[in-house]
């Protein structure tokens, strides 16, 4: 069994509520719907008041991945890497070039770009490669080559991922790259010489390459979506939600706290007083700074809004927002540091049937899973690697989030799911953006009801590849920590910034 705790903040528990008084001119009472004059807890109306226009705008995605040397690091909105848990800087980003962009002069007379050779895969006919393949070039440069970095271009022609590639022997480097689907693809080099004044850049040309991972053209090419708006709707786009919070910036806890935003699911819990949002651990728990969020609002269904996107107005929101009260992970995420820490990316918010609830334009009930509707969650072993590959193979997953980029689209990918090591299943196309983590995998995914059980959600990927990791819930403590999560009194739950929320020891 594996252990995770993880603690939350903003939220002001108490031991009776308050019916708030909608003064004129205050934001929530400019949010008047359905719902929105019925009985709500002072202390989470000041939560939804605190969201305003502009500290929605500065959240960001707390959006964790890895690099080829194991080290963890928070990936910002505009792809720079912030060092989480240690003062290693991350390689140098290098731009995504424009395809035979003509090179730059130097100085001292030294005016010639590198030479740009033998690229793998490569040759007039498009090379076939696997699900994963080492791409290499030769560059060659009398004044010293200063850095070489390989551009991938997606099958849609559109998207590009760009990778640092490392010198070997014979001026020959290199980068090892896995995720690859069925597909055409194609790459190119770009590689800077040491000469003076931001030195001389050559550009190769576009090659093309053909990814055949085994399974033919058919299915596989076909089925494989690695990011795309869901326009399927109904039980999994109400139940899952974009989830603003707070969380300090420091281990002191003093000064501003950042704003970030995740996805989650409202899960079937079975009980009467409470609603329980499945998310992410590094969601809800600092475990940087050992700290739980507050400030914590959950908007389901946000795609469904009928404004231009993310706002402030709970009100054109069809379901409204909602404010948990505290949230639960396993000890083991708090004890240590991303990513020695994910195996137990797993936890809940738990949001109190009574009072929590604001605004909305058809929601009328107060209770959260009854407005939204609520996911099965399973902790049995899903399928995996079943050697039937496409969208009617038994271990074909989607993957759904709300992607910081495409507010206020809910997103999706979808594949046949492999593993990665022993603690996580793996999607190894999904491109899913910052602010998907915590959001659910559906295996089966029944199309006609936009449902299924939750069997993972999306935790981390790599810095050099694409792909997504969820934990695994069978034979973990996922379970355990969901039964604390549905069963944990109250008044027993901390109403301190930073010390909202629990930790489940389930090791014994």
């Amino acid at each position: 069994m594996k252990n995770r705790r993880i603690q939350l903040t903003g939220f002001l528990l108490t031991a009776f509520s308050f019916s708030i008084l909608l003064l004129p001119g205050s934001s929530v009472a400019q949010q008047a719907g359905p719902a929105a004059n019925r009985s709500m807890d002072s202390n989470k109306a000041r939560v939804v008041e605190h969201w305003t226009n502009e500290r929605r705008a500065n959240a960001i995605p707390r959006d964790l991945v890895i690099d080829a040397r194991g080290l963890g690091y928070l990936r910002r909105p505009d792809g720079s890497l912030e060092p989480y848990g240690h003062q290693i800087s991350a390689e140098a980003a290098v731009k995504s070039p424009k395809p035979f962009a003509k090179p730059t002069g130097g100085q001292n007379n030294e005016t010639t770009p590198p030479l740009i050779a033998n690229m793998d895969p490569g040759g007039p006919d498009p090379a076939i490669i696997g699900a994963s393949y080492t791409f290499s070039a030769t560059v060659t440069d009398d004044s010293g080559v200063k850095s070489v970095s390989f551009t991938i271009r997606y099958p849609d022609g559109v998207t590009t991922q760009t990778f640092n590639a490392t010198a070997g022997a014979n001026d020959t480097w290199s980068v090892a790259l896995q995720g690859f689907t069925y597909g055409n693809w194609s790459w190119w080099v770009v590689a800077k010489d040491t000469a003076k004044k931001g030195g001389n850049t050559a550009t190769s040309d576009v090659v093309n390459f053909l990814v055949d991972t085994g399974g033919g053209g058919g299915s596989t090419g076909t089925d494989t979506v690695s990011n795309a708006e869901w326009t399927v709707g109904d039980a999994v786009q109400k139940a899952a939600g974009r989830i603003y919070f707070e969380m300090p910036k420091n281990a002191r806890w003093k000064g501003p706290w950042g704003g970030f935003v995740c996805s989650g699911t409202v899960v079937a819990d079975g009980t009467s007083e409470r609603s329980v949002i499945l998310t992410a651990a590094h969601c809800v728990y600092d475990d940087l700074n050992k700290a739980y969020a507050r400030n914590v609002l959950f908007i389901p269904d946000q795609a469904g809004t009928n404004g231009s996107g993310t706002d402030l107005n709970c009100s054109n929101d069809p379901i409204g927002c909602w404010v948990p009260s505290f949230g639960v992970v396993d000890v083991k995420w708090t004890t240590a540091t991303f990513p020695d820490n994910i195996p137990w990316d797993y936890a809940y918010y738990v949001v109190d049937d009574t009072g929590a609830h604001f605004a909305g334009f058809t929601a009328s009930a107060e209770s959260l899973d009854a407005a939204a509707g609520a996911l099965a969650i399973s902790f049995a072993t899903p399928y995996i690697n079943d050697g039937d590959p496409g969208a009617h193979s038994v271990d074909f997953t989607h993957a759904l989030g709300y992607s910081y980029s495409e507010d206020p689209n809910f997103m999706y990918c979808a594949e046949d799911m492999t593993a990665e090591g022993t603690d996580n299943w793996w999607l190894p196309s999904c491109g899913l953006s910052g602010g998907s983590s915590g959001g659910p995998w559906v295996q089966p995914m029944d199309l006609d009801a936009g449902s299924g059980p939750v069997i993972s959600l999306n935790s981390w990927g790599y810095t050099n590849s694409p792909g997504m990791a969820g934990p695994m819930f069978a034979g973990t403590s996922t379970e355990c920590v969901f039964t604390m999560a549905k069963t944990l009194v109250w008044s027993a739950v901390s109403d301190v910034d930073g010390k909202a929320g629990s930790a489940a020891d389930c090791s014994t």
